[in-house]
């Protein structure tokens, strides 16, 4: 054990009490004795108790039903075990209604006694750990705050929290990647909902049958391969939010089954016939415009009216380019945690690059960019140069329709064309350096965190001249 666990005895006879104690004391366990009601509460308030071994019967008018809950009102988490004699079962089993974890007959196995003592610690300890894991885990991980400086997505949030707690079905549109798990994550955990399940699942992703499967669970032997009974995401999310995301890539006949559950709040298992009621908020997301769907005829619209009782937009990340440096920083501090690394921040060339960026990707580009620029990266401030050099964000600094005299049907191979861009925005790069720096070459070297060496090697395998001069038409490029 990592730590001595304390239990009371409370029996009025000496030779019970003072064997268990022994027996308990050998097991390293702080063993405290009472022969009474009053003596066994005066140390319940003075001292901290893990576990309580409570006889029925008494000296004194109380008894050990009464101790029971008063025991329970000073430590609620006590693991209370009744020992009694063969006529006062009943009584025992009532002791259990209130409080008790279990009970055991006379004459004492203390085997047995000190095994439920244990088991019973063990299930308390296990669930106070769950509980601690799961508040750490909704600390770290969940979004109390969906990050934005977007005035737009504010007003979102705003709306958003005038009705989370309230079992309305909700659709959140936008492009993908512009953060919709995350907007429903925010709408379950800051809700009234958060002590419950969290379900999401992407329809996009299973065939018909599974995603059947997969909502509403089988029976044994609905279909080949059902070999046991599975219990469906609704079920699962009974009292929390099942989020669907693709909505729009459900089929017909998966609609028509969520339409009815949406309606009566109850459903069968594949292959079965029992009506299982559930309490389930949903929050319906897409990328596509069901609109559209509707009017070619592969969305049910009474489906659409009953998902779409809110509706929120989620705007790209281009159009809300003040969340970049936002979003910078928050993604920096996770991918620190996760690598176990210390990068302070990117440089500010790297901040313009990345809000001149279009980030077609949207958030989840942006994620991935700077996932792998802190696993890749050794030194405190991730630079630009970093950046281009490690072919981290290489491609995505590239708008090939704005490539003057660029065919992209000329691409021989990826990995030649990538060392062409790569080189040709490295010469850039040292260009508007040099400019800015007048041409002064030690400085730029120390803008841009090179030597000076490294520097003129540079000018001279990328073919930039005559810069002394600092005449700019001079320079080739």
């Amino acid at each position: 054990m990592e730590r001595n666990y304390s239990v009371l005895i409370v029996d009025d006879e000496e030779g019970i009490r003072h064997g268990l104690k022994t027996f308990f004391n050998r097991r390293n366990f702080d063993v405290y004795t009472a022969e009474d009601f009053d003596a066994a509460l005066n140390i319940a308030r003075s001292n901290s108790l893990d576990a309580a071994i409570i006889d029925l019967k008494l000296k004194g008018s109380r008894t050990g039903i009464d101790l029971i809950s008063e025991l329970k009102n000073i430590e609620p988490e006590i693991v209370i075990v009744v020992i009694t004699g063969y006529g006062s079962v009943d009584t025992a089993v009532t002791s259990m209604k209130i409080g008790a974890a279990d009970y055991i007959l006379k004459p004492i196995d203390n085997q047995k006694l000190y095994d439920i003592i244990i088991k019973n610690l063990e299930l308390r300890n296990l669930k106070n750990e769950n509980i601690y894991l799961k508040s750490e885990l909704f600390t770290r991980y969940t979004p109390f705050d969906f990050i934005t400086a977007n005035k737009e997505l504010k007003d979102i949030i705003a709306r958003i929290d005038k009705i989370k707690n309230n079992p309305v079905t909700i659709l959140i549109m936008g492009e993908t990647g512009t953060g919709k798990e995350m907007l429903a994550r925010y709408i379950h955990f800051t809700s009234n909902r958060r002590e419950n399940q969290f379900v999401p699942i992407n329809c996009a992703a299973l065939s018909k049958e599974l995603l059947l499967s997969e909502l509403f669970g089988h029976e044994k032997g609905a279909f080949t391969g059902a070999t046991s009974r599975k219990i469906g995401k609704f079920e699962i999310a009974h009292g929390g939010t099942l989020f669907l995301d693709e909505i729009g890539d459900m089929s017909p006949d998966v609609q028509a089954k969520l339409l009815r559950v949406i309606e009566e709040h109850s459903f069968e298992r594949v292959g079965g016939v029992k009506k299982i009621n559930v309490d389930v908020r949903i929050i319906a997301a897409t990328n596509r415009d069901l609109n559209e769907l509707i009017k070619e005829g592969q969305f049910r619209e009474d489906l659409f009216y009953r998902i779409n009782v809110f509706s929120f937009e989620i705007p790209p990340l281009k159009n809300r380019k003040e969340d970049i440096p936002l979003l910078i920083k928050h993604f920096i501090n996770k991918y620190n945690k996760r690598y176990k690394k210390h990068i302070k921040d990117f440089d500010k060339d790297a901040y313009s690059a990345f809000i001149s960026h279009n980030w077609p990707g949207n958030v989840r580009e942006l994620e991935n960019v700077i996932n792998q620029a802190v696993l890749l990266t050794d030194k405190e401030i991730v630079t630009l140069e970093n950046l281009i050099k490690s072919r981290i964000f290489v491609p995505y600094l590239i708008d090939y329709n704005e490539m003057e005299g660029f065919d992209p049907d000329s691409i021989k191979d990826l990995k030649s064309t990538i060392e062409s861009i790569t080189e040709s925005y490295e010469k850039r790069i040292l260009l508007h350096f040099l400019r800015k720096n007048n041409f002064n070459k030690s400085k730029t070297a120390k803008r841009l965190g090179i030597t000076r060496k490294t520097l003129d090697a540079k000018i001279k395998n990328l073919g930039i001249s005559d810069i002394s001069g600092g005449d700019i038409n001079k320079i080739e490029y």
